[in-house]
C-alpha cells in the first residue's frame, strides 16, 4: 500500500461495549497491525444527550483487556488529537465544513422546532408512507432556507432563531463505491432523507464528524459494521463535496453478529434472555443502574474472547480454530470475512475458552483466579503464592503485545521466535499455580477452578459417603488403617508413580482389586468423585494432610 495505513475505532460513550463493537476493534487492529500501520480510538461524543459518565474510562479498559490497545487515542495522546469529538468541535472544525457546505449550496439551514417537525410526521403520514422523512419533497413545506425568502433567512439568523444545518440531497442520483468485502454498491438518493449535519446546539451529528475527522486524521480505510451501510451515499457525497472522493478512505463493512437462531441482531436483551453475557466486562448503566455481565467477569480469557470474536465471521480457509493474536495479524485479510452474518454460540464460546484454559500454562492467568477462591471463601496461604527462585531475568512480554520488531521483523512474523522469547520470559510455577496446572483440564470457565481445586486449601465441607459405604467393610476399613500407618513411616509425598505402586502393592497383599480402593481414597481425599490424578491430589496435599483426610473420613464411616 503506497500510504501508511490508518484505521480507527470510534464508539460514542453510551454504554458498555458490546461484542460486536470489540469485533470491529479486532479486525481493525489486526489490518493495521499485518499491515505495519496505526490504529486509533476517536470518542464520538457528540450526542450529549446521550451520554453515560465512566462510558469512555470502560472503553478504554476493555480494549486493554482485550490486548488491542490503540497507537492514538484520548488516554494517549498523538500527533493528530484532540480525540474527542467535543474537543473538537470546540475548535470550529466541524462549523467551518457545515457553512461551508451551505455556502456551496450542497446543505442549509433548517429552522424547524421539534413541535413543527413532529406536526409534519403526523400531517404527512399515511399508509403508503407511515414515517413521512424531511427530504426532497417536504422540506418546501417546512421553515428552511430553500423555502424562506433569502431576507427571511437572514433576519432568523441575525435574531438568534435555532437552527440545524441539513444536506441537501436530490432525489435520482447514483451513488457507488467499492466495498472491500462485499465489492461495488449502490445507492439511489431517492430515498434517503436530508439528514442533520450540525445541531442547534452546534454539535456535529455523526454524518458530518466521521468524515471531517477521517479527513483530519488521515483514516485509510474505514471499517465499520454493515448497519451503517444506509448511511454510506452521505458520507460518499460529504467527501464529493468537502475533500474529493478520490480523498476518501476505503470502506469495508462488516456482517452482523447475529442471534443464536440467526435471526437478527444479538443483543443485551437476548444475553438476558438465554444467559450470556454480551458485553466485554461487567457494564452497570449509571442512570438506570441496571447491570450487565461480561465475558470478562464471567470467566473468560482475553486471549479466548479474542479468538472466538475473530472467527465470528473470518476464517483463514485451514480449519485451525485456536489462534494466537500473533497468528491472527498473520493470517487476517478482509477476503477471508464473511458476507453474510454469523450466528453467536455461547457453547462455543466456552469451548475456546476451555481451549485456551488447557493451553496457557497457569501462570498466564493465577491472578485471575486467586480472587475468586477469596470470594467463596476460601484462604490461599501466602506461601502458595511465592514465586520459586523469584521473577525470571527476562522481562515477561505480555501476550498480546505488538509485534516486536526486533524480534520478528515486518510481517509475516517468525512465530518460532517470537515464542521462544515468551517462553524464556515465563517464571517458574508456584504451588497454587501448580495446582492450577493439575485441574485446568475440567475447567471451561474461570469460576470453575474454585470448585475443581478448592479442596486442595481447605478439608472439603462435604463427603460422598453414600458413594462409599454399599461396598464399605472391615477389610477396607483394616486396609486403609494400615495404609496411614505406611504413610507415616515413609517419606514425603514427591512421586505419585511411587506412591501408586506401593498403594497397588498393598492392595494386592490384602486380596482386594485397587479399583475397589481408588474411588474411596478419592473421596477421602476430594470430598466426592472428581479431580486430577488421586496420586498427583496426594503429593500436591502432602503426607500430613493426606494422612488427615483419610483418617478423618475413617472416623465417619465408623460413625
Amino acid at each position: 500500500m503506497s500510504k501508511k495505513v490508518r484505521v480507527r475505532f470510534a464508539p460514542s460513550p453510551t454504554g458498555g461495549l458490546h461484542l460486536g463493537g470489540v469485533r470491529t476493534v479486532l479486525y481493525n487492529y489486526l489490518f493495521a497491525r499485518r499491515h505495519g500501520g496505526d490504529f486509533i480510538l476517536r470518542i464520538e461524543d457528540t450526542d450529549q444527550g446521550r451520554y453515560v459518565p465512566g462510558a469512555e474510562e470502560y472503553i478504554i479498559d476493555s480494549l486493554k483487556w482485550c490486548g488491542l490497545e490503540p497507537d492514538e487515542g484520548p488516554h494517549k495522546g498523538g500527533p493528530h488529537g484532540p480525540y474527542r469529538q467535543s474537543e473538537r468541535k470546540a475548535l470550529g472544525l466541524y462549523d467551518k465544513y457545515a457553512r461551508q457546505l451551505v455556502d456551496q449550496g450542497h446543505a442549509y439551514y433548517a429552522f424547524d422546532t421539534p413541535e413543527e417537525l413532529e406536526a409534519m410526521r403526523e400531517k404527512y403520514k399515511s399508509a403508503d408512507n407511515p414515517s413521512p422523512q424531511y427530504n426532497h419533497t417536504l422540506r418546501k413545506k417546512m421553515r428552511n432556507s430553500l423555502s424562506l425568502d433569502p431576507a427571511e433567512t437572514q433576519r432568523l439568523l441575525a435574531a438568534g432563531t435555532p437552527y440545524v444545518i441539513r444536506i441537501r440531497l436530490e432525489p435520482d442520483q447514483e451513488v457507488h463505491f467499492t466495498d472491500m468485502i462485499r465489492g461495488e454498491v449502490r445507492f439511489s438518493t431517492t430515498g434517503v432523507d436530508d439528514k442533520v449535519l450540525l445541531k442547534a446546539d452546534g454539535m456535529p451529528t455523526y454524518h458530518l464528524a466521521v468524515v471531517v475527522d477521517d479527513h483530519g486524521m488521515n483514516i485509510t480505510h474505514a471499517f465499520r459494521g454493515e448497519e451503517w451501510l444506509p448511511s454510506a451515499p452521505v458520507h460518499i457525497l460529504l467527501w464529493r463535496y468537502l475533500f474529493g472522493e478520490d480523498k476518501m478512505p476505503h470502506w469495508a463493512h462488516f456482517p452482523l453478529i447475529l442471534k443464536p437462531d440467526g435471526n437478527g441482531k444479538l443483543s443485551k436483551r437476548d444475553g438476558d434472555r438465554l444467559g450470556f453475557p454480551v458485553f466485554a466486562m461487567n457494564w452497570t448503566d449509571p442512570r438506570s443502574g441496571e447491570p450487565a455481565t461480561g465475558f470478562r467477569e464471567t470467566g473468560f480469557l482475553p486471549q479466548a474472547f479474542v479468538n472466538l470474536l475473530a472467527l465470528l465471521g473470518w476464517n483463514d480457509g485451514t480449519g485451525q480454530e485456536i489462534f494466537t493474536l500473533t497468528e491472527l495479524v498473520d493470517r487476517f485479510s478482509l477476503d477471508r470475512v464473511h458476507k453474510g452474518g454469523a450466528k453467536f454460540d455461547f457453547e462455543k464460546a466456552k469451548w475456546f475458552n476451555h481451549e485456551w484454559i488447557k493451553k496457557l500454562s497457569a501462570v498466564e492467568y493465577s491472578d485471575q483466579v486467586a480472587p475468586l477462591f477469596a470470594a467463596a471463601g476460601i484462604t490461599i496461604p501466602p506461601a502458595d503464592l511465592e514465586r520459586p527462585g523469584g521473577e525470571p531475568e527476562v522481562p515477561i512480554i505480555p501476550i498480546f503485545a505488538d509485534p516486536l520488531a526486533d524480534i520478528t521483523g515486518p510481517p509475516p512474523f517468525d512465530l518460532a521466535a517470537y515464542e521462544s522469547v515468551v517462553r524464556a520470559a515465563t517464571p517458574v510455577p508456584n504451588r497454587f499455580e501448580t495446582i492450577l496446572d493439575l485441574v485446568k483440564d475440567r475447567c471451561t470457565l474461570l469460576p470453575d477452578f474454585v470448585g475443581q481445586a478448592g479442596f486442595f486449601f481447605q478439608l472439603p465441607a462435604t463427603m460422598d459417603l453414600d458413594a462409599v459405604r454399599p461396598k464399605w467393610n472391615a477389610a477396607k476399613d483394616l486396609f486403609f488403617a494400615e495404609y496411614i500407618r505406611q504413610l507415616q513411616v515413609g517419606g514425603e509425598l514427591t512421586d505419585p508413580h511411587a506412591l501408586e505402586a506401593q498403594f497397588k502393592e498393598m492392595a494386592a497383599a490384602a486380596g482386594i482389586k485397587p479399583g475397589e480402593l481408588l474411588m474411596p481414597l478419592r473421596i477421602m481425599l476430594v470430598g466426592g468423585k472428581f479431580g486430577p490424578h488421586v496420586f498427583d491430589i496426594a503429593v500436591m496435599l502432602g503426607k500430613e494432610e493426606t494422612i488427615r483426610r483419610i483418617g478423618h473420613t475413617l472416623g465417619l464411616l465408623k460413625a
